[in-house]
């Protein structure tokens, strides 16, 4: 890895009733586009970029999925925050 340059992995739960559908799924690549870092979700198995729609459309994320979310790059941290918050807030869903 480049100085610098961090990587940060969590997991997180999807709360909100309908998962990760449409809406979500745009809320998250509308913030995490605002970051340097790569940011990816893997759900079983299935590895995707967080900055692309239809790439999270694809884990079809239900309530109470647990995603690993790994977050690359030198605001890699800042880039984690603000996907956890987005969690936590149940992308505005709730």
């Amino acid at each position: 890895m480049a100085e610098g340059s961090h990587e940060v992995t969590e997991e997180l739960t999807v709360s909100n009733r309908l998962g990760i559908h449409a809406r979500p799924a745009a809320a998250i690549v509308q913030r995490v586009l605002a970051f340097d870092s790569e940011v990816y979700f893997n759900l079983n198995g299935n590895r995707v970029n967080a900055k692309s729609i239809m790439g999270l459309l694809t884990l079809a994320a239900t309530r109470g999925s647990r995603l690993i979310v790994q977050c690359k790059g030198q605001d890699a941290e800042e880039a984690m925050h603000a996907v956890k918050e987005l969690f936590t807030s149940g992308f505005g869903e709730e």
